[in-house]
């Protein structure tokens, strides 16, 4: 249970987190804002008080692993892997330039933190249902959490991972859908409607459960109940999220999903984040 006092101050890192993404991708014109603002607490519980990480031994025997699978999500990645030590914040101005580390989704050949390069939609859950097995296979103590947008579960691939996970009881893989309810061209109602997402997980074997993917404390008290199940099921947490969240012109605009912001649009969403 978090204490008021860490509530508090992750409120506030959040805030940050929130103006420091809306002022980077307006300098470099490019990258997701909508779906990186959705992500902010669930990325910042994970890495301040779930994740068995070290930022001084990225490559520590045993640790946690966690992937990105909405890769496109990876300018909330970057500040939180900068902000926990991962890499010097300084680097974070060279998001999606010629040579960065950085790129415009995660690439684990270039970056301390990131386990797994992502981008094509539907293999972060595939390749975490790997390292689970293998992680089982090798009795080793790490858990390994993905990350899933909720327009990427509309990948055939997505559901045979989850048949794989569920058939190897993978009760160390634990997977979080951010499900904000819309994608690149729309609201996923009208594109293809996901219907009841938690009944189509458990009848896919897995255990699942829902938390408010912007209340801190529920975001915590479900992650920790998810990596304590080990009930023989992998684990699906449904976070019920905002696309854009904390900035209310962009909330729930598939518009938003990657567009450059402008000056005016800058300036107002500054404006009402300060106001916070």
């Amino acid at each position: 249970m978090l204490s008021a006092e860490k509530i508090s101050r992750y409120e506030i890192k959040c805030k940050q987190f929130r103006i420091d993404l809306i002022n980077l991708l307006h300098k470099i014109q490019t990258g997701h804002p909508g779906g990186s603002l959705s992500a902010v607490e669930i990325v910042t519980i994970l890495y301040h008080e779930v994740l068995n990480v070290d930022p001084k031994n990225p490559q520590k025997p045993d640790r946690d692993i966690f992937i990105l699978g909405k890769g496109h999500a990876a300018p909330i990645l970057y500040l939180v892997l900068a902000d926990a030590g991962f890499f010097p914040k300084n680097e974070l101005a060279t998001l999606r330039q010629l040579g960065s580390r950085l790129q415009g989704h995660p690439c684990a050949h270039k970056l301390p933190g990131v386990e797994l390069s992502t981008g094509p939609l539907g293999l972060g859950i595939s390749a975490a249902a790997g390292r689970a097995l293998a992680g089982k296979m090798d009795k080793s103590r790490e858990n390994v959490y993905v990350l899933l947008g909720d327009g990427e579960i509309q990948e055939g691939i997505v559901w045979e991972a989850a048949m794989a996970a569920a058939k190897y009881k993978l009760d160390n893989l634990i997977a979080v859908l951010d499900l904000n309810g819309v994608q690149l061209d729309g609201v996923t109602d009208e594109i293809m409607p996901l219907g009841d997402v938690k009944a189509k997980w458990a009848a896919f074997g897995w255990h699942c459960l829902e938390m408010d993917g912007h209340d801190l404390a529920d975001v915590h008290a479900k992650l920790i109940q998810a990596r304590e199940l080990r009930n023989g099921k992998p684990v699906m947490v449904v976070a019920k999220t905002v696309k854009g969240k904390g900035v209310s012109f962009m909330e729930g605009k598939n518009a938003w999903h990657g567009k450059p912001i402008g000056a005016a649009e800058h300036a107002a969403a500054l404006k009402e984040l300060e106001a916070k």
